[in-house]
């Protein structure tokens, strides 16, 4: 594994513009359960699954109903306010604050890379910290909104401060589509950057899964629907931390993985780095 930390070093030393992308396996390390999982939260309770299947289509047809019933049950991943980033986190917020990484694509909804301090990025799937204008995109802290004063009331679904529009919870729900600003943006990310860091993901969740996909296949000079683009290629060099194979490793999307814990590699790789610039400074 140290050969390959020391690689993951210098191939993130030489990038010009290098994001991450994060899934689940990163906040477990924080004690938030995974959902399919052998200790996942609809492993455990299948009911609480169909109900996030059905979220969004009671969401469509009856917005006041489906935010009476998000605020009298409990958040599936529990209280989130209670929980902290772990050594992953900080090590990928560090890389940003070093300069080698320009933005991080998330799954995760937990809000946990802001609050190790990382600046951009990008929540793909959503954030549980925030409302969402389904009309205009506009995006509130939750906390500005007192919800159960509205409720009390009878004034749900809460509005958008731009537009009037409907809010809803940040988070995509099953059947919804990935926001446009974000989806528009996460694909131009992947297009962009010369190096990929995939970190915690099982990379099966589309359309998110796609993002290696395409950075991988604009390196081969094909366009993201696989035909052959005129475009100017550059090489594009795809890590994985996971603590098992991938879709993309069998696939060779990626070029290596480092197996292991995201709290372990991440923060070893920031070390190494740390090493061969202090030795470059000398």
């Amino acid at each position: 594994m140290n050969e390959l930390i020391e690689r993951a070093a210098k191939d993130l030393l030489k990038a010009r513009y290098a994001i991450a992308l994060t899934g689940a396996g990163i906040s477990t390390e924080s004690g938030i359960h995974d959902f399919r999982g052998p200790d996942g939260i609809w492993t455990k309770n299948p009911d609480m699954e169909r109900r996030a299947y059905e979220a969004y289509g009671k969401f469509k047809k009856n917005p006041k109903q489906y935010w009476e019933e998000t605020l009298s049950s409990p958040n599936m991943l529990g209280d989130l306010t209670s929980v902290l980033p772990n050594p992953g986190h900080y090590a990928l917020s560090k890389l940003e604050e070093m300069g080698i990484l320009k933005c991080l694509i998330t799954q995760n909804i937990d809000n946990l890379h802001e609050t190790a301090g990382s600046r951009r990025v990008l929540d793909y799937h959503g954030n549980a910290f925030k409302l969402r204008c389904v009309r205009c995109n506009a995006r509130y802290p939750a906390a500005e909104y007192d919800l159960t004063k509205l409720k009390a009331e009878d004034r749900l679904p809460p509005r958008c401060k731009q537009c009037n529009g409907v809010l809803k919870e940040d988070i995509v729900h099953f059947n919804e589509s990935i926001p446009a600003d974000v989806a528009e943006h996460s694909n131009t990310e992947a297009l962009r950057c010369d190096l990929m860091l995939i970190c915690g993901t099982s990379a099966v969740v589309y359309p998110f899964a796609n993002l290696p996909r395409i950075a991988r296949q604009r390196s081969l000079g094909l366009s993201p629907d696989f035909m052959y683009s005129p475009v100017e290629t550059s090489t594009v060099t795809i890590i994985e931390v996971n603590a098992e194979p991938t879709p993309l490793t069998e696939d060779g999307v990626s070029d290596y993985l480092i197996q292991g814990k995201t709290g372990e590699v991440l923060p070893a790789i920031v070390r190494e780095i740390e090493r061969i610039k202090g030795i470059s400074e000398t």
